[in-house]
């Protein structure tokens, strides 16, 4: 895709390239090419690639890099509009993640359920139909920004956030669904939560979900719940995430 950009600094290590088009699955395709063509460069001083739903972060050492000769360089290689290897769409998954939404779980359901109209029943079904797309991962490590939730599941954040949401926690915040790696204060409306954890740090992919990953919801009770054992978890796609 072809979409105008600028690129500012973020503070005196960092540059943003920053995309003047709405969050799409082609815009975080395009920021993903971007951010593989930058790496592919191997520029001195360049320390880490953060893609996000309309910018992309370059993180340098102002000791090694000289803001204003990257800046350049970011802009030639942006204008270049690379596309998505064939690659990373190999390697793109689709990961199935269990949920429970029992009640004890799932203490916002009454609320969504007042705000949607529909029943909690409803709301698990429109909840585990989509194949949401991974855009980015941020606020916390491992926290999936997830595209596709359901028009009719759209509520707003709580007026109050809360001091502790539990890790694991599946909720709803506007236009998007996810899930809370670690147990921190949140807004969003709980409506479940999965066994499954998210950010792994002793592995060698340490998160669950990488952008343009594919995740499917589906329902599990209590019982399975209680049983599941995490270490047993795999990221291996049962099919292509196309």
């Amino acid at each position: 895709m072809k979409a105008a950009f600028s690129i500012v600094t973020n503070g005196d290590s960092a540059l943003d390239i920053r995309f003047d088009a709405e969050p799409s699955e082609a815009l975080s395709r395009h920021i993903t090419a971007l951010a593989q063509a930058i790496e592919a460069q191997q520029w001195q001083g360049v320390r880490e690639l953060i893609p996000a739903y309309q910018c992309l972060t370059v993180c340098y050492d102002p000791l090694l890099c000289d803001s204003p000769q990257l800046s350049a360089r970011l802009e030639i290689l942006a204008n270049r509009h690379p596309e998505a290897s064939a690659s990373k769409s190999d390697q793109s998954r689709l990961i199935r993640i269990p949920v429970c939404y029992a009640p004890e779980f799932a203490p916002d359901m009454q609320a969504v359920s007042a705000h949607t109209g529909l029943s909690a029943e409803q709301i698990i079904a429109r909840h585990t139909a989509p194949r949401y797309l991974v855009h980015m991962l941020g606020f916390t490590p491992g926290f999936l920004y997830l595209g596709g939730l359901d028009p009719l599941l759209h509520c707003p954040r709580k007026a109050t956030p809360e001091l502790r949401v539990p890790a694991g926690s599946v909720g709803i915040g506007g236009s998007q669904t996810g899930i809370y790696p670690q147990a921190t204060p949140g807004g969003w409306q709980i409506i479940g939560r999965t066994p499954v954890a998210l950010f792994r740090p002793g592995h060698n992919r340490p998160f669950v979900a990488e952008p343009l990953d594919r995740i499917e919801f589906y329902p599990i009770d209590s019982e399975a719940f209680e049983r599941f054992d995490p270490d047993t978890f795999s990221t291996r796609p049962q099919e292509p995430a196309a």
